[in-house]
């Protein structure tokens, strides 16, 4: 998995650098893995603006810009929760294109509506917002190691339908 995630951090970061874009993420439940992950790849500095690691609601509200009133009632694990830290990260990191993702990594604190493994990400670009509900199995490693995964995945696929410079 590791191997997985170094090639694509790699793949990621010349797709950003041949459009001149910086990245920024928001990240719960992976706990700074998806930054770590970045930062790995050599010319990282070049592409990636930085992360902000919003494990408590306070921060998503205070840092990311979530409205309250959305953790109140949808919830950190949620759609328009995950949508408004994608939204807060490109604003407070200066990038072009967010990443964010928020979910219930396990193995305690899943629901019948949001069971152990759910996790929502959000990607928003100068011409794209997409929002995404995945539900992966596994223990605590393995779900996090999938979402940085389907995040980086989902950010290449995404990048490479924006025309623009590289395309």
């Amino acid at each position: 998995m590791e191997e997985v995630m170094r090639q694509l951090a790699g793949t990621l970061g010349e797709a950003l650098s041949a459009r001149g874009w910086m990245l920024g993420c928001a990240e719960s439940c992976t706990g700074g893995l998806l930054a770590s992950v970045l930062t790995d790849a050599p010319g990282a500095s070049s592409w990636f603006g930085g992360g902000v690691v919003a494990y408590a609601n306070g921060i998503k509200r205070d840092v990311l810009g979530v409205p309250q009133a959305v953790l109140d009632t949808k919830g950190a694990v949620s759609r328009e929760a995950v949508l408004a830290m994608a939204r807060g990260a490109r604003g407070v990191l200066r990038a072009d294109v967010a990443v964010a993702i928020s979910g219930i990594a396990g193995p305690t604190g899943g629901t019948p509506q949001k069971p152990v493994g759910t996790v929502w990400m959000a990607w928003e670009g100068p011409d794209f917002t997409d929002v995404r509900q995945f539900l992966f199995a596994g223990d605590r490693l393995a779900v996090k190691r999938l979402a940085v995964v389907e995040a980086m995945e989902g950010l290449l696929v995404r990048i490479r339908q924006t025309a623009g410079p590289g395309a």
